[in-house]
């Protein structure tokens, strides 16, 4: 899997390599049980801080996407196909009730919010 950062970006380096390895999951180029690189081994190749790479992981793990195995590294613990759990939906919900607010009091409307959501899904799914 390839990561690229966006070091002028308005999103954190560390978020930036979460959302991009979760990205890595849905495309089917990460799966169940894959290990990810070594937090000093990812740092070196993205050209980044170690504790950038250590947070994104942390992130990743409090988010269930991985689980941090002392000696054995980063494993993906999740199978999108499985489903997610009403806590996992409901956490999803508040994280982006703020957004979809925000793109109403904008005046974009229901299809207009639809159609856009179905466009960021299409893109994660068929970005290589």
């Amino acid at each position: 899997m390839y990561i690229q950062i966006e070091p002028d970006s308005d999103i954190p380096i560390y978020s930036q390599v979460s959302t991009q390895v979760m990205e890595g999951i849905i495309r089917g180029e990460l799966a169940a049980g894959n290990v990810l690189p070594s937090v000093r081994g990812l740092a070196s190749d993205l050209g980044v801080n170690m504790h950038t790479v250590n947070k994104s992981y942390h992130d990743l793990e409090a988010k269930g996407v991985i689980t941090i195995v002392p000696k054995s590294g980063a494993v993906i613990s999740v199978d999108p196909l499985k489903g997610a759990s009403k806590e996992k939906t409901d956490r999803l919900s508040d994280k982006l009730r703020p957004t979809v607010v925000e793109a109403m009091v904008s005046g974009m409307n229901d299809d207009e919010i639809h159609a856009l959501v179905d466009s960021i899904m299409r893109n994660v799914r068929e970005m290589k």
